[in-house]
C-alpha cells in the first residue's frame, strides 16, 4: 500500500457480498418514519450494482435522506459496508447536480466558527432572533426551528495556545479538540485536559484542522478529503513520538480511525498509524483503568443520570467506555437510554425538509431521557447533545464534565 495519504479508491467490493437480506433495512431509524427514504440496501449496494457499471442509479436522490449514523454497516451479519457505501454515493450525488450552498455552509464548520466567535456577541444574535431565522431558512434551507450552538469566546485553543500540562511521568496525549469543542464548548476540552493532567498524562494541544466529517456527511467528499490529509500531516508526527491521538467528540475520533480509510479511501503507512494511535477519550480512561492507572480519588457524585451513547460511539466498536468509568464513581447512577439514534445526524437536522423526520427518528431517545428525574443527561458527541438540549429541555452535559465533578476539578 501507498504511505501517499492522498490515495483512494470509491468502488467498495463489499457490495457483492449484499445478500439483499434488509437486516439493515430492519436496523435503520430513518426508513420506517419516511417514505422518501426506502432503506440502506436499496440506496447502497443494490443500487451499486447499476454505478458499477457506469449506469444511473433508480432514485438517486433518495441517498440524501440517509443520515449517516452507521447502523446499517453494524446490523450487516455479511460484512457489507452499508453506510460505507452511501457516504461515497452521496458525494457523486452531489457533485454531479452541484453543492448547494446549504451543504457548503455545514459541511464547513471550522470556516463558520472561525468567524462566529471572532464576532461575538453580534454573531450569537441571529440564532434566537425568530424573524432572522425564517428569512435564513428561505435563503438557505437551514429549518428555524432547529436550535444552532452558541459561538463561545474565547476559543478552547486561544485559552490553551500551546498547552502542555504537568506531567507525572505517564502516557503522553495529544488532544484532539474539533470545532465543536474549539469554538462552543471550551469548558468540556477544559474538563478533558483536566482530567487527562489529573491522572498524571502529558497534554498537548496539537495542531489540526477540522475532522471533515461535516464535509464529507454533506456531500463534499473533496474537501473532507483535503482536510483528511492535512490531520495526517499534522498528528502523524505526535504518533511517531509515542502520542497518542485522544478527542472528546466520537464523530471525530471515528474519523481519525475509520472514515479515512473506509470512507475517504486514503491508504498507506500514516492513515493506519493515526488510526491505531486514535481514542475516544473514555477508551482512553477505561483502558488506563485496565492498566492500573487511572486514578480513583472520587468524591461522591449523588446522582442519577440518563445517557445516550450516540451513533458514532457504537461504530468504535468498543462498546460503551464511558458508563463503564462513570460506573466507577460513589453514588453515581448512570441510566442508558437503550435507543438507537436521537435522529441529529450531524447537521442533518438542521434542514428544513429534514427537521421533521430527525424529530420522530429521535422521540424514542427523547422519551427515555425525560423519563429519568433530573434537570441534566449525558451524551458524548457535541451535535447530539444540541439535538437532544432542544427536544427534551434538559441540560446535556459530555461525561467527561461529570467525571471532572467527581475529581473535584470542575
Amino acid at each position: 500500500m501507498s504511505d501517499n495519504p492522498g490515495d483512494f479508491v470509491l468502488r467498495d467490493l463489499s457490495a457483492e457480498l449484499c445478500l439483499k437480506c434488509n437486516i439493515c433495512t430492519t436496523a435503520c431509524p430513518v426508513a420506517p418514519v419516511t417514505d422518501l427514504f426506502p432503506g440502506p440496501k436499496y440506496v447502497g449496494p443494490q443500487a451499486d450494482r447499476f454505478r458499477a457499471h457506469g449506469q444511473r442509479a433508480p432514485d438517486q436522490g433518495s441517498i440524501d435522506y440517509c443520515s449517516g449514523c452507521g447502523l446499517c454497516s453494524l446490523a450487516c451479519p455479511h460484512g457489507v459496508n452499508v453506510a460505507e457505501i452511501n457516504a461515497q454515493a452521496r458525494g457523486v450525488f452531489h457533485r454531479e447536480r452541484g453543492l448547494s450552498q446549504r451543504n457548503r455552509l455545514l459541511g464547513r464548520p471550522e470556516m463558520l466558527g472561525k468567524v462566529g466567535s471572532a464576532l461575538v456577541p453580534l454573531s450569537n444574535l441571529p440564532l434566537s432572533f425568530g424573524p432572522l431565522r425564517r428569512v435564513i431558512e428561505l435563503a438557505v434551507g437551514i429549518d428555524h426551528r432547529a436550535a444552532l450552538p452558541r459561538f463561545a469566546k474565547p476559543t478552547f485553543r486561544r485559552r490553551f495556545s500551546r498547552h502542555r500540562a504537568a506531567s507525572g511521568g505517564g502516557r503522553k496525549v495529544v488532544y484532539f479538540h474539533g470545532c465543536g469543542t474549539n469554538y462552543y464548548e471550551p469548558h468540556v476540552g477544559e474538563a478533558a485536559v483536566a482530567v487527562l493532567a489529573h491522572n498524571g498524562c502529558e497534554v498537548v494541544i496539537g495542531e489540526q484542522d477540522c475532522c471533515g466529517l461535516a464535509a464529507q456527511s454533506n456531500g463534499d467528499l473533496e474537501t473532507a478529503r483535503a482536510l483528511a490529509r492535512a490531520n495526517i500531516a499534522k498528528l502523524t508526527p505526535y504518533v511517531r513520538d509515542g502520542y497518542a491521538v485522544v478527542g472528546t467528540s466520537t464523530s471525530c475520533t471515528l474519523s481519525l480511525k475509520h472514515e479515512y480509510r473506509a470512507i475517504l479511501g486514503l491508504t498507506g503507512g500514516k492513515v493506519n498509524a493515526l488510526a491505531e494511535n486514535t481514542f475516544d477519550l473514555f477508551e482512553f480512561l477505561w483502558q488506563l483503568h485496565l492498566d492500573g492507572e487511572l486514578r480513583e480519588d472520587f468524591r461522591p457524585v449523588p446522582r442519577r443520570l440518563a445517557y445516550h451513547p450516540p451513533c458514532q460511539l457504537e461504530g468504535h466498536a468498543m462498546g460503551h467506555p464511558a458508563t463503564r468509568v462513570l460506573s466507577l464513581v460513589p453514588e453515581l447512577e448512570i441510566v442508558e437510554t437503550g435507543e438507537p439514534c436521537c435522529g441529529a445526524g450531524g447537521t442533518y437536522g438542521y434542514k428544513q425538509e429534514k427537521y421533521d423526520i430527525a424529530v420522530q427518528v429521535g422521540a424514542p431517545v427523547f422519551e427515555a431521557i425525560r423519563s429519568v428525574p433530573g434537570e441534566a443527561a449525558l451524551c458524548d458527541s457535541e451535535t447530539c447533545r444540541w439535538w437532544l438540549a432542544q427536544q427534551t429541555g434538559r441540560r446535556l452535559l459530555h461525561p467527561v464534565e461529570v467525571l471532572a465533578e467527581a475529581y473535584g476539578l470542575s
